[in-house]
This record gives C-alpha cells, sequence and structure tokens, in this order.
C-alpha cells in the first residue's frame, strides 16, 4: 500500500504539472466551440499504453520484484457532443497485458486455492505471472481545444471490461534440486482468476502524451481461491485523442 500510495502521488502531481504548464496556452479564453467546425478531425485513432503494473490488498507476503509492467493497445473511436464539443464519448476494442515479476516465489496455478509458496529451494533467474485480456474500454472526454487535439490539454474518466484469454506463469530456473539449470517452463491454467476484469481508468496530458492510471474493481483471484488483489497500473500513454 505504501508504494500504490507513492506512485497515486506522483501520477497527481504530474497530472497538476501538465495541466499547470498548458492551461495559459491551450485553453481558450471565451471561445464558443459550439460553433467550430469540427468536421475535419479525426475520430478514430489507436491508443498505446506502457506502464508500471502493481497490486493492491492482501500482498504482504508476496514477493514481487523489479519493474512489472502492462501494456495495452486499443483502437477508439470518439463521438463528440454537438452542443459541448469540448466533450466527448469514447468507445474501442483491444488487448491488455499485465506481467507480474516475482523473487523466491513459486506459483501453482494448477491447484486451488491459489498460493504464492516461498522457493529458496530452487534458483530463478526471473519468474513471473503473466495475463492477458481482451477488453472493451469507454472514456468520457475533455479537450480544451476540441478542434486540435494535438495541441490541446486534455482528460478523461472512463471504464474497461475485460475478458481474461490467457493466465501463465513463466520461470527461468538458473539451479533446480537436480542441480539442473539454463531452462525455462511454462505452467498455464486460469482456473483460479476471474474471468472478467472491470477496472476503474483516468488519463491526464497534453497532445498525444498523456499519463493515466487504471484500478481494477472487482478482486484478480476469485473469492475464496487465493489472496484479495486488486491490481493497479500508472504509466504513459500515446493517443491523438
Amino acid at each position: 500500500m505504501k508504494r500504490f500510495s507513492l506512485l497515486l502521488a506522483l501520477f497527481i502531481i504530474s497530472g497538476n504539472y501538465i495541466f499547470a504548464q498548458t492551461e495559459t496556452d491551450s485553453i481558450p479564453k471565451k471561445k464558443d466551440w459550439s460553433k467550430a467546425q469540427l468536421s475535419g478531425r479525426a475520430a478514430d485513432h489507436f491508443m498505446l499504453q506502457l506502464g508500471y503494473n502493481g497490486w493492491s490488498g492482501d500482498v504482504d507476503d508476496i514477493n514481487t520484484k523489479g519493474l512489472s509492467r502492462t501494456f495495452n493497445m486499443y483502437f477508439m473511436y470518439d463521438f463528440p457532443f454537438k452542443s459541448t464539443p469540448n466533450f466527448s464519448a469514447a468507445a474501442g476494442v483491444g488487448v491488455g497485458t499485465d506481467n507480474m515479476f516475482f523473487k523466491e516465489t513459486y506459483i501453482d496455478l494448477t491447484k486451488s486455492p491459489l498460493a504464492f509458496t516461498n522457493d529458496t529451494v530452487n534458483t530463478y533467474k526471473k519468474y513471473k505471472l503473466a495475463t492477458t485480456y481482451l477488453e472493451i474500454p469507454v472514456e468520457l472526454r475533455y479537450a480544451a481545444n476540441p478542434a486540435n487535439f494535438n495541441k490541446s490539454f486534455k482528460a478523461a474518466i472512463g471504464l474497461k471490461v475485460g475478458t481474461m484469454v490467457d493466465a501463465h506463469t513463466k520461470a527461468k530456473v538458473s539451479r533446480d534440486t537436480q542441480n539442473n539449470g539454463g531452462y525455462s517452463y511454462r505452467v498455464k491454467d486460469r482456473r483460479n482468476f476471474n474471468a472478467t476484469r472491470l477496472a476503474a481508468t483516468v488519463r491526464v496530458g497534453y497532445g498525444v502524451f498523456s499519463v493515466f492510471g487504471t484500478y481494477q474493481i472487482n478482486t484478480f483471484v476469485k473469492d475464496g481461491y487465493g489472496p484479495n488483489i486488486r491490481p493497479y497500473t500508472i504509466g504513459l500513454c500515446i493517443s491523438g485523442l
């Protein structure tokens, strides 16, 4: 929770800094955008997100390691409000991936409940839990200059709903109990995880760049199948809208 609180504070500070740098230049003064011609503005864009992936909840005894990360790619379509084109709604479809890395930990995905077992017998060069979702994101957006998103302060809040299509652990073993090493193995099983992911999202930025954050509303692991984990992400987003 301390790590999450620190990252959330950095995220808020970054958003405030971006706003402070751009509000005097990009926010139009007394501009009636309802009369603006937006017919030439592109409505469809790819959205790419790269960020740090963390867990909140019952995770004090789980030994995460290094820079766990997430990568998301969406195709979005924007629908500006006719009376107030500073605001728009957007929906899309895409793929979300998360990779969580661990230290001296073994996870048996094939057994329930899910357990994160301390493993100091085997030596791992790398050990991770990877998940992939097909997702539908929706956003309510604001742009200070709706006629030119590439030169505008912008912000968005939303939700994304996803269905899990893959969950696996991957281990790179340096030394095992038989003194063998230099090999990798993968175990795939989704039985312990919620098949549906519902997450809240927020973005704030200028031009094509913004910082984003997500927080999973429902639990990552099924109730009664393991620890109460709710993933979150903070990172950089590239999008024309």
